[in-house]
């Protein structure tokens, strides 16, 4: 893959090229070296982490302190996608001088991120255009925002009612007039994913929002099958559950009969040394 490093004007511009945008999660230098190996354009350090790592229900409870250390681990990976973080649950709804200051430790103490990440609509337009003003790129994140999962009534498709899609539609209006260079929309029906893909003038980056977006996001977690229990919306690319499994159950068999290590896995020396001890 090219080396070039993508930026947030490369990212920007793929709304008029209509190149589409392929983003995924990552939480880990391993992780975000292979996804960056394998052409992803964006790497989210998303705080969906809450379910995929920490084995929560909500995201509600990640810090700022874990999605720093998360973050500082996929900058590891020196990867050439942009590398986005999410801004947790309370590190940006206080006010917007509190959002600039917590996007400033993130970018500071994360080890040369490109951008984060913000929950919210219309609400948090005016956050957003304090954290852009202070020179921090942002991606939006309207429709289904598990943040705010009590808010909405659980983890489910949002705007499928005349209301609800008009709040939806002007909750992406008015974070793309904030200054986000892209927005993530998530769990709205496809008609109305497409309107707001065609009536703002920042990419769209659709996670169980249909085809039409410019581009797509999904967990990483749910790709590679490592999900106890993935959404509609995400298809399984591989199963490296099961694989685990067998791997694992495998060493462990080889180990108890005596079949691992062997002499080509253990380090030798010389013989006198052993008659000397």
């Amino acid at each position: 893959m090219p080396k070039d490093k993508i930026t947030i004007h490369a990212i920007r511009a793929r709304k008029k090229s209509r190149k589409k945008i392929c983003a995924m999660t990552a939480y880990d230098c391993t992780f975000a070296r292979l996804v960056d190996r394998a052409g992803a354009d964006i790497i989210l350090v998303g705080d969906s982490l809450a379910n995929t790592v920490m084995g929560l229900e909500s995201t509600v409870p990640v810090t700022m302190e874990q999605m720093i250390h998360h973050a500082s681990a996929v900058m590891k990976a020196d990867p050439r996608a942009l590398v986005a973080v999410d801004m947790p649950f309370g590190s940006v709804q206080e006010s917007p001088q509190r959002a600039v200051r917590n996007s400033v430790r993130i970018f500071k103490q994360a080890g040369g991120i490109d951008a984060v990440k913000i929950e919210g609509g219309k609400k948090m337009a005016g956050v957003i255009a304090a954290v852009v003003q202070a020179n921090i790129p942002v991606i939006g994140h309207v429709g289904l925002m598990p943040q705010y999962r009590a808010m909405l009534g659980g983890l489910k498709v949002q705007g499928k009612e005349l209301e609800a899609a008009r709040q939806i539609l002007e909750d992406a209006t008015a974070v793309a007039e904030a200054g986000c260079f892209a927005m993530v929309l998530e769990a709205v029906p496809r008609p109305l994913a497409r309107l707001i893909t065609e009536r703002i003038s920042v990419p769209t980056i659709g996670i169980g929002a249909g085809p039409e977006c410019d581009g797509q996001i999904l967990v990483l977690h749910d790709i590679l099958g490592l999900s106890e229990k993935a959404p509609k919306f995400t298809r399984q690319w591989a199963s490296l559950a099961e694989q685990t499994v067998d791997a694992v159950s495998a060493y462990c068999k080889d180990v108890c009969e005596g079949n691992f290590p062997t002499d080509e896995h253990s380090f030798h020396m010389d013989e006198s040394i052993l008659e000397q001890l």
